[in-house]
């Protein structure tokens, strides 16, 4: 069994916990929190043992009287492997963890520079092994990154430029985003998403650029893709629902926006309504000349989890990268064509 503690336990943190306890080789010793609040409290009615960062942080929780069962340190001593889903914070914490010498990854809300190894479980899950720490990229990297890595197999990227339509914030995020607006993310072109893909494909030519918009819930991709072997619409779709971890929809089936995506998850009973997979409108899929045109949509808090999963056994165990990843799916009920 693979012992997993995770440092944090919000957007990201809560749902990698829920994904480690499906898993039949691992097992979750932890979780840590800043606050006493209905989160902590939640885990610890979930059965799962919940530590704090620092003496700061467990007045507040002896002051709330919301029990905990240590300190950081006491949980980075029970476990072989820790996933730092703190807010931005891999910096602060990296030495800690190489100080209790266990194995980290991290999210992408850091840089790449903090590894050196940037993850995503189909395009390059063997990189990472025999490594102490990676990191695995953002929301936007990892939908990018599948569907751009399952075009490059079969035909060829020659060069890929996208236009991200980005959420504001959060669904909790009260105090975030713009309202009545379309924030340019950033003004200067192009924006950061490319050179992110990069750090998983360096071989792929790619251009971005993002806009922020007032919602919550998804991002949504423009992708005008040149291809070195241009295929069939139809060959394109069929390589697109062969990949792992890539849903199909339909404007004809009634999914004409994200909202119908978030309403599907949550009829087929997903925890929190999420969509793990990278979601791809079949009948946006169009040939221009050379090019195969499409829209993807990514939902933010989610589509990651699987990915720290694959992350935990590629640093920790031998198992193969195929192997992984239909274990995984096959725990979270995620489409897996690959």
């Amino acid at each position: 069994m693979i012992r997993v503690g995770i440092n944090g336990y919000g957007t990201i943190g809560r749902r990698v916990a829920d994904a480690v306890g499906l898993q039949e080789d691992m097992e979750l010793v932890g979780v840590t929190k800043a606050r006493p609040d209905y989160r902590a409290t939640m885990a610890i009615e979930k059965g799962i043992p919940v530590y704090v960062a620092n003496n700061e942080h467990a007045a507040a929780f002896d002051k709330a009287k919301v029990p905990y069962a240590g300190s950081l340190g006491d949980l980075l001593k029970l476990v072989d492997v820790v996933v730092d889903a703190t807010p931005e914070l891999g910096a602060e914490y990296k030495p800690v963890y190489e100080m209790a010498g266990i194995k980290a990854l991290f999210q992408g809300g850091e840089e790449h520079e903090l590894t050196g190894s940037s993850f995503v479980a189909q395009c390059n899950y063997d990189s990472v092994r025999g490594k102490n720490m990676t990191r695995v990229v953002s929301c936007n990297t990892t939908g990018l990154c599948r569907v751009l890595h399952a075009l490059d197999e079969s035909f060829g990227v020659a060069k890929a430029r996208a236009v991200l339509v980005r959420r504001a914030a959060d669904p909790d995020e009260i105090s975030k985003g713009p309202i009545d607006a379309i924030v340019l993310d950033p003004t200067t072109l192009p924006s950061h998403h490319g050179p992110d893909v990069q750090t998983v494909l360096p071989a792929l030519k790619i251009a971005t650029m993002a806009v922020k918009v007032p919602v919550t819930h998804m991002h949504l991709h423009s992708l005008m893709i040149t291809l070195k072997r241009p295929p069939t619409k139809e060959e394109a779709v069929q390589a697109l629902h062969d990949a792992p971890r890539t849903l199909l929809v339909s404007g004809k089936s009634g999914f004409k926006s994200t909202a119908q995506v978030i309403d599907w998850a949550r009829e087929r009973g997903r925890p929190r309504n999420d969509v793990y997979e990278a979601v791809v409108w079949s009948d946006s899929v169009s040939m221009v000349d050379d090019e195969v045109c499409l829209f993807l949509g990514v939902q933010q808090e989610a589509i990651v989890v699987p990915e720290n999963v694959d992350a935990i056994r590629a640093l920790l165990t031998d198992i193969p990268a195929a192997d992984s990843i239909r274990t995984t799916d096959v725990s979270m009920g995620i489409a897996h064509h690959g």
